[in-house]
């Protein structure tokens, strides 16, 4: 029997979804850099040619791929006890967001990849599809900081004037440091010439992620 426009849509969908999840698993298992079209297909089952036909660049499937990862850390600050203090709520908050930082590098190469360019320039080269449930995903991540954040201000708790800006200047803050962590090495001064390293432990990057969120905002 010929199948209706519904079905076809639900197809198609499904089919979407099956090309990002593929893709989210090879930059887990990978990172962001060694994840081509053809084994992103190939793990689909299907020719390189059909990706195509569902997302018009790898840009596209990259950004869709994103949203699949905020996604899931806005489920994770959903988790954040309401119970606690204003300064407890974000310590909890911004510890869960570093934390799914360390268990998804790829979620910091992509992230930053983002912010390569200015918005509006991003904005011009996906769909308005994906460009809408791009700002959806990171409006649930990055709204409940601010809302820890305004909550805070209003009791005189945290010294904070914006906390739209300050939440997005501290999520984009956090992304960078926590780098770190990926990297897993500082660079010494030089000494005679010669520049050195040093290792540096991820859970300290973490930490001092944390820390940083809370001394911005006036909490010692």
């Amino acid at each position: 029997m010929p199948r209706t426009a519904g079905t076809l849509r639900r197809a198609r969908r499904t089919r979407e979804r099956d090309i990002v999840a593929a893709t989210r698993a090879l930059f887990d298992e990978r990172g962001l850099q060694d994840a081509p079209i053809e084994d992103i297909a190939r793990a689909v089952g299907i020719n390189k040619a059909l990706i195509y036909r569902h997302f018009a660049s790898k840009e596209d499937l990259y950004v869709a791929t994103v949203t699949l990862y905020l996604d899931e850390l806005a489920e994770r600050l959903r988790g954040v006890d309401p119970d606690l203090d204003h300064v407890g709520r974000l310590r909890d908050g911004w510890g869960r967001y570093a934390d799914f930082c360390l268990e998804y590098p790829a979620f910091l190469d992509c992230a930053l990849s983002l912010m390569r360019r200015p918005a509006s320039d991003l904005r011009e080269r996906v769909p308005d599809g994906i460009w809408l449930r791009l700002g959806a995903a990171m409006s649930a991540c990055i709204g409940p900081l601010a809302a820890i954040l305004a909550a805070g201000a209003a009791d005189g708790v945290l010294d904070v004037d914006d906390p739209d800006f300050v939440a997005n200047r501290l999520y984009a803050q956090t992304l960078g440091t926590m780098h770190l962590a990926r990297v897993g090495a500082g660079v010494l001064g030089a000494a005679e010439g010669l520049p050195g390293t040093f290792a540096i432990d991820a859970r300290r990057v973490r930490d001092a992620c944390v820390a940083d969120a809370l001394a911005a905002v006036g909490v010692r």
